[in-house]
């Protein structure tokens, strides 16, 4: 398999010598890209003997002042087709920039615009570089697009400070490189069936009552899971969030139009992924005017759809179903019961009391209860956590296809 690596300048540009021999040692075909400052610490010669191949500078040629080479012109798009993962290491502040912001004024910022493959970046930079919001919320961009990043060391920096912002170590950068193939479509046969976002239940015509949810998790396994070949539907629940462009969308408010859109699709599901926060209780009587603040208010409210239930008891044979559960105390007491109650394969379980994860985060921590185990998922991004929670479905996965061909094998002995 072909890793393309993109090599920006920073004085960590030397280590990327040391990256291009780790991966080779994987028994894969690496190629380099270097950007005109990368020049400036490492020859592009050190990369051409080490890999062998020619070794892109530009977009026009050897040189600037060069006569334009239509070939070089096009180069980027044979590139961006052929490689499996383009991985930047070391990813300066400015190339970060270039990437969130689409600009592709270089070989590397066009490969990145032009490539489906998967992305891993590794920044290296100054630490108050690293801290700035400019480049936290390129960062972020880049996360909530798939992106893999592999967060830098603390430490000792070139320049003489401490902090964050060394260049992660080769063994890390290699791994996550690893794992983008391992994933790139290990899901090419399944078709992911995903619920996001909070539903809403009417009061009057302005008022509702609901969950907290930004839909975030739930959009990042839809990503995650249409980047490893997927089919996905995605059933979301009112949310500001962008949907991942070849996901087939349908947007509902209500619990019982969550269920009615579920159940349309799930004959076609061989994985579901319930992770909206569907809300438990709606209004039985809807006013038909605004209600007016007047003193105490009473509503008698009735139970919403069980669609986690109802899900797990009409799922093909071979579906594997996991469940959400937002908890606030007795976390793993609390998940085997729900797993229990809704008959589930697995339930991830939150720990929504938690600061800086759940809720409105872009970050997320978690378990994934079965009834054998009882899998820790630490703090990490939501588009990192979507991957891990799709790594141990696929896990469970396996076995219940097998059960599945079995039982529809006309070969199979019948007792």
């Amino acid at each position: 398999m072909k890793v393309t690596v993109g090599v920006c300048g920073g004085i960590a540009a030397y280590k990327a010598a040391e990256l291009v021999r780790a991966l080779q040692q994987q028994a894969l075909d690496v190629h380099v890209v270097m950007t005109r400052s990368a020049e400036e610490f490492v020859r592009p010669l050190t990369f051409a003997a080490l890999t062998g191949h020619k070794v892109i500078t530009s977009l026009w040629g050897a040189e600037d002042n060069a006569p334009p080479n239509i070939d070089s012109a096009i180069e980027h798009i044979a590139e961006a087709q052929s490689t499996d993962v383009l991985v930047v290491a070391p990813a300066t502040a400015d190339t970060l920039a270039k990437f969130a912001h689409g600009l592709a004024d270089d070989f590397l910022s066009t490969l990145y615009l032009a490539t489906t493959a998967p992305v891993v970046v590794a920044p290296a930079m100054n630490v108050n570089m690293w801290q700035h919001p400019a480049t936290q919320a390129n960062l972020k961009i880049l996360d909530q697009r798939g992106v893999r990043i592999v967060e830098p060391d603390s430490g000792y920096l070139a320049c003489g400070m401490v902090g964050s912002g060394r260049l992660a170590e080769t063994g890390q950068i290699v791994q996550a490189v690893l794992q983008s193939l391992h994933r790139r479509h290990d899901l090419a046969r399944e078709t992911v069936l995903v619920t996001a976002g909070g539903t809403r239940e009417a009061i009057d015509p302005v008022r509702f009552l609901g969950n907290r949810s930004s839909g975030r998790m739930g959009y990042s396994i839809a990503e995650a899971a249409e980047r490893r070949g997927a089919r996905v539907i995605l059933v979301s629940g009112p949310t500001s969030l962008t949907p991942p462009a070849r996901c087939e969308v349908i947007r509902v408010t209500t619990a019982a139009q969550m269920r009615d859109a579920v159940m349309q699709h799930l004959p076609q599901a061989t994985i579901v992924i319930k992770s909206a926060a569907v809300a438990d209780y709606r209004a039985r009587m809807v006013a038909e005017n605004k209600l007016k603040r007047s003193g105490p208010l009473t509503l008698e409210l009735e139970p919403t759809e069980d669609i986690l239930r109802e899900v797990a008891e009409r799922r093909n044979p071979g579906t594997l179903v996991v469940g959400f559960a937002a908890e606030t105390e007795n976390v793993i007491e609390h998940g085997r019961g729900k797993l229990q109650r809704k008959g589930v394969d697995a339930i991830v379980i939150n720990d929504v009391s938690r600061e800086g994860v759940g809720f409105d985060a872009d970050r997320n921590a978690a378990t994934f209860l079965t009834e054998q185990t009882a899998i820790d998922l630490p703090e990490m991004t939501k588009r990192e956590m979507a991957d891990r929670i799709l790594d141990e479905a696929l896990a469970l996965r396996r076995p219940r296809r097998m059960i599945a061909e079995f039982e529809s094998s006309p070969a199979k002995v019948r007792s």
